[in-house]
């Protein structure tokens, strides 16, 4: 297994699960975007509760079932690629939040070819 480490920037977009971009999911249109791109990735997780600007809360309990919970999309990349891309989210985005953030990471690649013992 090879470890490497270093500094990245994250951005973590937040939208709304029913949100589109020309019939589309808002969410897969912005990680295609990104591969496009050649970002080095992309991971978008659903909320199982929130509330934004509207101040209407989202949930998906069962008495107050949701179609739009929070959608967060984190992209982590070198910095000026990943900022090379936010142009792109200001033509996708009309509401949302877009967080960016100084990260370390450690990127685990390859695997042992022998099982420890």
């Amino acid at each position: 297994m090879t470890k490497t480490t270093g500094r990245a920037l994250r951005a973590t977009i937040l939208v709304g699960e029913s949100d589109v971009w020309h019939h589309k999911s808002l969410y897969t249109e912005i990680v295609h975007r990104a591969h496009q791109a050649g970002l080095a990735g992309a991971s978008v997780f659903r909320g199982i509760e929130g509330f934004g600007t509207s101040s209407l809360i989202h949930t998906t309990r069962l008495l107050s079932l949701s179609d739009d919970l929070p959608v967060a999309i984190v992209i982590v990349d070198d910095e000026q690629p990943l900022r090379a891309f936010l142009p792109q989210l200001d033509e996708l985005l009309t509401e949302g939040l877009v967080i960016l953030d100084d990260c370390e990471i450690i990127r685990y690649t390859g695997h042992d070819k022998e099982p420890k013992k």
